[in-house]
């Protein structure tokens, strides 16, 4: 799930959202080799560098549309092969673009606050078209969540939203520490897929260091004096770790660099 501007971090499914308690900066707990020793990790640079934006010039539904239909195609490609290389069987997610909170998911009604979500029991990405969502032509706001929500099938394809574990009021703080890596993973991943991608799209540096230096697909909202709870962090991880890791996936073009798993807690916190 990504949440909107005027919320604070970007997400999962609502299911994961739970209230709970921080963690303090320790090392990573262990955790099942489906999630920290995934195959994935070792397909090694993903290796797709051209994808060809079609121009958003006003925002409206027709252009979101078509530009995510586009770009999806291409996260499609860019994957693909190393999905299958891993050991594990690919499929395309659907995708649907609403413009209003309520809409069927899969997963329930999709919750407002959010600008995109993930379901992983249909394949779902659902994206919403609200009115603020492409603010400037050249915001790289529409790639970059959808690709984030394409690390959320990616997590499904490999099998790591069948290992995370179950929710229940004693074992919260655990719950909690794997919604964050598991939301800091396909922030990672988004961050993979731009990287790899970058010199076909002809946009400046600056227009993707902005994100990483504000929280990655969500913004930290406090920098810009609006008051928020902490509800984003507990389960999506701080806006400074949040950009780290989108940064680290553009820099490295590989789910090898995205291995949250294994991150001390400072680094997913």
């Amino acid at each position: 799930m990504r949440i909107t501007r005027s919320a604070l971090m970007a997400g999962a499914l609502a299911s994961l959202l739970f209230a709970g308690t921080a963690h303090a900066a320790t090392a990573a707990p262990a955790y099942k080799p489906v999630l920290a020793k995934s195959p994935i990790y070792k397909t090694g640079k993903l290796g797709f560098d051209s994808c060809e934006e079609p121009k958003v010039q006003s925002g409206t539904l027709e252009e979101i549309k078509g530009y995510l239909d586009v770009v999806l195609d291409c996260l499609n490609a860019a994957w693909e092969p190393k999905v299958k290389k891993a050991g594990f069987t690919f499929s395309k997610p659907s995708l649907q673009v609403i413009t209003k909170i309520g809409a069927k998911t899969g997963c329930g009604a999709y919750p407002a606050g959010a600008q995109a979500i993930y379901c992983s029991t249909n394949k779902k990405i659902t994206f919403l078209a609200s009115g603020n969502l492409v603010e400037e032509q050249t915001d790289l706001i529409l790639m970059l969540v959808l690709a984030h929500e394409y690390g959320h099938h990616i997590q499904q394809m490999t099998g790591m939203f069948k290992a995370m574990t179950p929710y229940s009021r004693k074992n919260e703080a655990r719950v909690l520490d794997e919604s964050r890596r598991l939301e800091l993973q396909a922030e990672c991943l988004s961050g993979v897929f731009v990287g790899s991608v970058w010199h076909s799209l002809g946009r400046q540096e600056s227009e993707f260091t902005y994100w990483v230096k504000n929280g990655g697909t969500g913004l930290d909202l406090s920098a810009l004096g609006v008051k928020v709870d902490n509800w984003g962090e507990k389960t999506h991880g701080n806006a400074k770790n949040a950009g780290a890791w989108l940064k680290r996936g553009f820099d490295t073009e590989s789910a090898g660099g995205c291995n949250t798993w294994k991150a001390p807690k400072s680094q997913v916190s």
